[in-house]
């Protein structure tokens, strides 16, 4: 992943800041929680990817919120260890457990961008393929 990647956070110049997009709900800082699986840069989520992945469904058994996250983080941290240098964007598969059925396959995007407009230092954006 680059960290020099000067692009805004949607690719685009515009006025929204990850600032106003946490604050309104569109992303999640799980930072701390990333740092602890070793990921030494802010990680981000988008509201789908935790309202999909990360938030347990009603009436699933066996999931919790913590164990849903940490899956996606570490198996980001397993991404980014086998990427290649200069990568700033990886495709994450995970096996993900929504009903009380199987598991199923599915696909997330990490993009490497700035922490914000006026904050150049890189942070991880974990979304959904759709949203890039």
């Amino acid at each position: 992943m680059n960290p020099n990647n000067e692009e805004s956070l949607s690719g685009e110049n515009n006025t929204y800041t990850r600032a106003q997009a946490v604050a309104d709900g569109f992303q999640f800082n799980v930072s701390k929680t990333a740092k602890k699986a070793g990921i030494r840069f802010p990680v981000f989520l988008t509201r789908a990817v935790y309202d999909q992945f990360v938030t347990v469904p009603p009436g699933v058994d066996g999931q919790n919120k913590s164990g849903r996250l940490w899956d996606i983080l570490w198996t980001l941290r397993a991404a980014i260890l086998s990427s290649r240098a200069g990568c700033n964007r990886l495709s994450i598969e995970l096996n993900v457990r929504n009903d009380n059925q199987a598991s199923r396959l599915v696909e997330l995007v990490a993009t490497l961008d700035p922490l914000d407009r006026n904050d150049q230092r890189p942070a991880i954006t974990v979304m959904l393929p759709q949203e890039e």
